[in-house]
């Protein structure tokens, strides 16, 4: 595999993508899976197990804990925590306390963020800076707030949409300023 390592950064696994570039002081552990054409900023933490998609961008100082996956083309903000522990005690620890975190396709979560154990974020929603997520996140849905509350839809581009073109009993069909046209499940 062909990817690029600063000289400062540790990566104990053996799964990452071509063309990935991982930055100053970023310490990838065992067993880590990270995709093609990936960004992984300075001093990010990825643990043992997680796993990456394509070209995802994770900025500066992110700490990805055992049990998250995230898929292709997410941006992760810079200083976003993951969670991977529902009730976390110093003196008890176990595997079995590892709850998965899933955040999908072209999601986008904001600067400082932290992300509570056992959500699954949508596919390209969207999480405003400074946001603590704890529940399921819709496909499309924006969510900012702490705690982290739906407050609409945004587009493909990332721009909230607010134009609706129809509904049905199931969907509403919104029309973004970019063109594009969003069907969300209600």
């Amino acid at each position: 595999m062909v990817y690029y390592k600063h000289p400062t950064a540790i990566v104990e696994s053996d799964n990452i993508g071509d063309g990935t570039k991982i930055w100053h002081f970023v310490h990838v552990r065992e067993r880590a899976k990270i995709g093609k054409n990936c960004i992984v900023g300075k001093s990010v933490y990825i643990d043992t197990e997680v796993e990456i998609g394509n070209g995802v961008k994770i900025q500066n100082f992110v700490s990805v804990y055992k049990g998250v996956k995230i898929e292709d083309d997410v941006l992760v903000g810079p200083a976003v925590t993951f969670t991977n522990d529902l009730y976390p005690r110093a003196f008890s620890w176990g595997e079995d306390k590892i709850v998965p975190t899933v955040v999908k396709k072209g999601a986008s979560i904001g600067a400082n963020s932290t992300i509570v154990c056992g959500v699954e974020i949508g596919e390209h929603a969207m999480i405003g800076a400074g946001s603590v997520v704890t529940r399921d996140v819709s496909p499309f849905g924006l969510v900012y707030g702490n705690p982290g509350e739906l407050k609409g839809f945004v587009c493909y581009c990332g721009r909230k949409l607010s134009r609706i073109i129809g509904e049905e009993n199931e969907k509403i069909v919104y029309k973004c300023e970019c063109g594009k046209v969003v069907e969300i499940r209600r």
